[in-house]
């Protein structure tokens, strides 16, 4: 006999079916608020050790950064030049990451919080990685900003046709170079089964773009030091602050090679016609919007008074030169091509604007702030051989590497460099040459694009190999540059004899410089700064309302004057040794003193008014600085008659000279 359940007393069976789904979803509901609670915790935990992390690697940089700073300045204090600062930063990073590859381990999770541009990474390895981004958005904008804003104007656009033949021709020269001979070492690496993977014709070029951009900032660190001829280093640094700015449009472009069809890699002539347009149209829009942020700038501080507070004259001009290459970039345009020549135009133009204040205050910023990122990223190169996961090196790759850039980079020289002397007057000597092949250094821009882009087997090997190339250059060329310069007998210092002898050939500036120079003494500088003539001087009688409303009330002040601070470059006490005048101060036997400066013959036997124009504003600097020159000369013998002379009043007690004539 079975019983039957009773129902609880007082509740009827759907109450107490309703009471038990109840309880259930009180019970999961608890659970999973348990479970998200925990998960929240571990979360939470997470957060704390990634930050941690992030601020040991931070930690770990600064740390190298400040015994970099230390040693270099025992370097300049013992006059120790044979290893640069940049190779003295990627010695402390590999010894960094020495210790941190084979002396450190953390746990599992710890390493797994590590934000890393590697693949595969080692869960018992502490990496010190950051987002390639980084490189590119942060690091590399105040690098190639500077670059342009201290470039020397004067002596960059007197070479400016040979410059832009070596930044132009010579890299797609020395790209196609390295990218056929890179083709044929790769074809013999499958031929004995050397190769891993896929390496096609597109990937050799490509590495031929990103190895073809020498490192501008140390080629300036270096030459600015050893003070070479000025010549040389227009050519040298204008070819090579250019060439990066070509070489990053020229790798956009050889990735942007896209043939019809299945095979992606095949040739096909619209293919590569639509990568030359790509090419002209990236190039062109990063000129372009980097001039029009530079103009809107000079524009903003010579019709507002922000030179009454300089700080945020100074905090304006930052964020506008920094914003023009995240402009550019989020345009689909290349922001190295855009804040190159920002920095170019801001230092023509808005420079002439800032209080004296600002402008000092924006030289010694992005001085600072490329300094510091240039050697963090040389750091991070020596880190990354040790902390980089996906190394591929391979011997045969290597070695076809180092002979490619040697040839490239003597493609790119050597026939330029003859083709140019046919139309020079002022030839580029062989032993000019020389150095200019071997000073052709790679850094910074070559390693930012080597890192960008590790996903496949192709960019892993040119990455590691990029590596080595950089480490090289750095060390045996950027070490033995000195030595180079004695073994071909480059004159350094200042040698004024020499420089004398070159200002009497400043009028074989090339042709499309003096053009250029007409243009924008007579308008754009009236239009954009407070210096040159008046509009209302310039422009037809019938803008003579528009003239009016453009010129400010400051350049009716300077008419006449032809002072332009920015003529030649900024001063700094770095360029200061590298600016020339030669006066003469003589004393006669009344006590009263002359001044003679010397003037080249080209100057006085033609030219014309706006020759004259042109050679005043160039030689404003040197005149500033004219006293480093200055040279006391006691009579005795038959009196020389100066070309120029400035009698000035007697001192108060004159000493007596010797009888005899000399020269101090």
């Amino acid at each position: 006999m079975g019983t039957t359940p009773r129902p609880l007393v007082g509740v009827k069976p759907s109450n107490s079916l309703l009471l038990l789904a109840f309880l259930l979803t009180f019970v999961l509901v608890g659970s999973r608020g348990e479970s998200n609670a925990m998960d929240n915790v571990a979360t939470e935990r997470m957060a704390e050790e990634s930050h941690r992390q992030d601020s040991a690697n931070l930690l770990i940089f600064i740390m190298l950064l400040t015994l970099t700073i230390l040693t270099i300045w025992l370097f300049k204090h013992r006059r120790f030049r044979f290893l640069h600062e940049t190779g003295l930063a990627m010695i402390y990073g590999l010894l960094v990451g020495v210790i941190l590859r084979f002396g450190v381990h953390v746990p599992q999770s710890m390493s797994d919080l590590v934000l890393s541009c590697a693949v595969n990474a080692s869960p018992a390895t502490l990496l010190v990685t950051f987002d390639p981004e980084v490189f590119f958005n942060i690091l590399l904008p105040p690098i190639i900003f500077h670059a342009g804003y201290s470039l020397k104007r004067r002596h960059f656009f007197r070479n400016i046709g040979s410059i832009l033949a070596y930044a132009f021709m010579g890299t797609v020269i020395s790209c196609f170079v390295i990218g056929l001979i890179m083709y044929g070492f790769v074809s013999f690496m499958k031929v004995v089964g050397q190769l891993a993977g896929d390496f096609y014709f597109t990937d050799c070029l490509f590495f031929g773009a990103i190895v073809s951009a020498t490192d501008p900032v140390t080629v300036l660190a270096i030459f600015n030091e050893l003070k070479v001829d000025v010549d040389l280093y227009a050519l040298l640094f204008g070819e090579s602050v250019l060439n990066d700015a070509v070489a990053i449009v020229l790798s956009s472009s050889i990735v942007a090679y896209q043939p019809a069809g299945d095979n992606s890699h095949s040739f096909e002539a619209m293919a590569m016609l639509k990568s030359f347009g790509i090419f002209l149209g990236v190039f062109s829009g990063s000129f372009a919007l980097g001039v029009a942020t530079g103009v809107m700038t000079a524009l903003v501080t010579k019709f507002t008074k922000l030179r009454d507070f300089p700080l945020l004259e100074t905090a304006l001009f930052f964020l506008m030169s920094w914003s023009t290459f995240l402009l550019a970039e989020a345009c689909g345009f290349t922001g190295v091509v855009a804040v190159l020549f920002c920095g170019i135009t801001q230092a023509h133009y808005t420079y002439n604007n800032l209080s004296p204040e600002s402008q000092d205050r924006t030289k010694q910023l992005f001085e600072l702030l490329n300094f510091l990122a240039e050697n963090f990223i040389f750091s991070y190169m020596g880190l990354t051989l040790f902390s980089f996961q996906s190394h591929v090196f391979n011997p045969m790759f290597i070695i076809g590497a180092f002979v490619a850039v040697f040839l490239g980079r003597a493609a790119n020289i050597y026939p330029l460099s003859f083709l140019l002397n046919l139309g020079r007057k002022n030839k580029i000597r062989s032993n000019f040459q020389h150095v200019m092949m071997f000073a052709g250094l790679r850094g910074a821009m070559t390693f930012a694009l080597s890192i960008r882009d590790t996903a496949t087997y192709a960019r892993q090997m040119m990455f590691s190999t990029t590596l080595l190339i950089v480490f090289f250059t750095v060390w045996i060329c950027g070490g033995g540059t000195m030595p180079m310069l004695s073994f071909m007998s480059i004159p350094v210092g200042v040698d004024s004899d020499q420089e004398n002898a070159r200002r009497n050939t400043k009028h074989e500036s090339a042709w499309p410089f003096r053009m250029w120079y007409n243009f924008d003494h007579n308008y754009l500088k009236p239009l954009l700064t407070h210096s040159g003539p008046p509009l209302t001087a310039t422009l037809p009688a019938c803008c003579g309302p528009l003239a009016r409303c453009l010129t400010s009330p400051q350049a009716y002040e300077n008419e006449g004057q032809l002072h332009d601070d920015d003529s030649d470059f900024i001063l700094n006490d770095a360029s200061v040794s590298s600016m020339f005048a030669d006066v003469t101060v003589s004393t006669d036997a009344s006590g009263s003193h002359t001044v003679n400066r010397k003037r080249s013959s080209t100057a006085s036997t033609g030219g014309g008014p706006w020759d004259e124009g042109l050679d005043h504003e160039l030689a404003q600097a040197e005149n500033e600085v004219a006293i480093r020159g200055t040279r006391l000369v006691l009579p005795m013998d038959d009196p020389v008659e100066p070309p120029t002379t400035v009698t000035l009043p007697p001192p108060p007690s004159p000493p007596r000279s010797d009888p005899r004539r000399h020269r101090l």
